[in-house]
């Protein structure tokens, strides 16, 4: 009895020593996953769980861009731009917060996303609405209260000829640049066809294919 208590002891630091390096693996594969700055999951985290969630049901996928965020940067330096990247991750995250299954993302930059289920497209214009109220909303920084605009497009996943994530990112970017041209505001892509390319997933000058605005 007295080796076994003492074998058990022996084997003790060795147990913990490896429960704390599997806790230290576990964190640093969760922290590789999450955007720094946003704590939003990275792109490809996001890709992952998005086609997944895709393959359960109907979806709505939007793509965000923020607008006045160079002026933002250049006028009150890079450190407020940050403050901006993380106000509008916290104000996504809020947003979606009652939406379960909804997966956000940054896709670097100033550009976000979110894949969020609709079983029900009624409610897109209210989602996309309080969504664009909750970014634009204004948000304090060393005193200051500061705020950016934001341009939204939207794709429902049973508007395309398949429930393709691509697709949807690429229906949702071409409405968001429709948004962004016509003053900010939320666009949902209208229907299936892809009459144009884009570059880099990002929309290749061309004209409106989107619908319902509110700027």
């Amino acid at each position: 009895m007295n080796d076994f208590i003492a074998a058990l002891a022996a084997a003790a630091p060795l147990a913990s020593g490896w429960a704390w390096h599997g806790m230290a693996m576990r964190r640093r594969l969760s922290d590789a996953r999450r955007d720094p700055l946003s704590g939003l999951p990275t792109r490809a985290a996001f890709e992952r769980r998005a086609e997944r969630a895709l393959a359960r049901g109907p979806h709505v996928v939007i793509v965000m861009d923020l607008d006045g965020f160079k002026h933002l940067n250049d006028v009150f330096g890079h450190a407020a731009g940050d403050a901006a990247i993380r106000a509008t991750a916290a104000s996504l995250t809020d947003a979606l917060s009652d939406r379960r299954g909804s997966v956000a993302a940054r896709l670097g930059g100033d550009e976000f996303t979110a894949v969020v289920p609709l079983p029900d497209p009624a409610p897109l214009p209210w989602l996309l609405g309080g969504l664009h109220g909750e970014v634009t909303a204004p948000f304090a920084y060393q005193g200051m209260t500061l705020a950016v605009g934001a341009s939204i497009g939207a794709c429902v996943t049973t508007d395309l000829p398949v429930s393709s994530l691509s697709l949807a990112l690429r229906r949702a970017d071409e409405a968001m640049y429709e948004a962004k041209h016509s003053g900010g505001g939320w666009r949902i892509a209208d229907g299936p066809a892809l009459t144009h390319t884009t570059t880099a997933g990002r929309r290749t000058g061309r004209p409106g294919t989107a619908r319902r605005e509110a700027a």
